[in-house]
């Protein structure tokens, strides 16, 4: 997709900067609401404030209301569909095989401009929130959240990783109070097309240690042939864009491949939550039909 870029977006990911992919994202979320009919499916304008995009941030290519409509409403979807999941969980009473499987810890793998924290404090603040990101970004926001008002209160860590360092993002979370015996919720959101699919993998192994009782969601784009006719040309421009950012599509998955792999790391259970099953849940009805687009699904696998 063409895109458009202020000086701060384009910045590397140890420049204390936020990457243009979390920025679109927030921004996506934020148009949401100001375009898109009543009720939104997502309400999240904190992002976009964070951001603090230049005036004219309407007026970019990639926020064309009418063209980035399928766009905008995928990241939507998947946004209400993981805070629907930790909603339920954060409620969840029962135990499995006689184990207390309520969750106490969330936690986010590329947080990027997540709000969570923000915009639903009253149940974040019944949690241990760790959001998981690369140093420069993760400052950035830290300060922001400060300029902003919003402060980081104690139930939240911010947990710096240097990936590219091959930091162990494992090992940052325990450091920032992460108790792998008890349950969590682990999202992990537009990021495996950027990991090669051993990385994935070795991803997976590591989260099925996580205690029983725990979910993992993690999103996933499709191979084209997988892609509605309609929605193909618009995965290849985001390849193009991402290539020309210096971020390329790396990992595609089959929902029988990813399936495959959740099983083989150790989850007790693995199941593919499709594109198409989040407009039908969220979307129907609407009176502007605005609709996802395919091209990216979920796998939820529990331990």
């Amino acid at each position: 997709m063409a895109d458009e870029q202020t000086a701060a977006e384009t910045a590397t990911p140890d420049s204390g900067t936020p990457d243009s992919t979390a920025v679109r994202t927030a921004l996506w979320r934020a148009l949401h609401v100001l375009v898109d009919a009543p009720p939104p499916v997502f309400e999240d304008e904190i992002g976009l404030r964070l951001a603090a995009p230049d005036e004219g941030w309407r007026s970019r290519p990639d926020m064309d209301p009418r063209a980035t409509s399928g766009f905008r409403a995928s990241i939507v979807a998947r946004a209400r569909f993981i805070e629907d999941l930790v909603t339920e969980l954060v409620d969840r009473v029962d135990g499995v095989d006689g184990v207390d499987s309520q969750v106490s810890q969330y936690v986010l793998l590329g947080a990027g401009l997540d709000t969570f924290a923000q915009r639903r404090p009253e149940l974040a603040s019944r949690l241990r929130v760790f959001e998981v990101d690369q140093p420069g970004p993760q400052a950035w926001k830290r300060q922001r959240l400060v300029e902003c008002g919003y402060g980081v209160p104690d139930w939240l860590r911010l947990v710096p990783v240097d990936f590219e360092a091959d930091q162990s993002w494992w090992q940052g979370l325990v450091t920032a109070g992460f108790e792998p015996k008890r349950p969590a919720i682990v999202a992990s959101t537009g990021v495996s097309m950027y990991l090669s699919k051993d990385a994935t993998a070795a991803t997976l192994r590591q989260l099925a240690t996580l205690a029983p009782g725990s979910t993992v969601a993690m999103t996933f784009l499709l191979p084209e042939e997988l892609v509605d006719e309609a929605d193909r040309e618009g995965l290849r421009m985001s390849e193009k864009g991402a290539r020309a950012s210096g971020t390329p599509f790396v990992s595609f998955y089959r929902p029988p491949e990813i399936l495959a792999m959740a099983r083989d790391a150790g989850f007790r259970d693995a199941r593919h939550v499709s594109g198409s099953s989040l407009a039908e849940r969220y979307f129907t009805g609407r009176s502007d039909g605005l609709r996802p687009s395919t091209g990216e699904d979920l796998l939820l696998a529990t331990t």
